[in-house]
């Protein structure tokens, strides 16, 4: 990347890292989960079965926690007029 590309591309500090890193990592732990139960042998494709229940569970914990906030933003700002 030259000079006036990174002038132009906005500097990513530790906390947006680490919130993209957090972002990826229930699909990741979903999508690892998932080529282990296709790759492992019949007998050990149990093993695979926690992380899936984990990566599906933070999953959609966030997408209910996300809904909740965006309802109650928007109830706030019918209640601001």
């Amino acid at each position: 990347m030259s000079l006036p590309e990174a002038a132009a591309a906005p500097a990513m500090g530790p906390a947006s890292r680490r919130r993209a890193l957090l972002a990826l990592s229930s699909p990741l732990l979903i999508l690892l989960a998932l080529l282990a139960l296709l790759r492992r042998p019949s007998g050990e494709r149990l093993q695979a079965l926690p992380a899936l229940a984990i990566g599906v569970g933070l999953l959609s914990t966030s997408w209910l926690l996300r809904r909740r906030r965006r309802r109650e933003l928007l109830r706030a700002l019918r209640e601001e007029r």
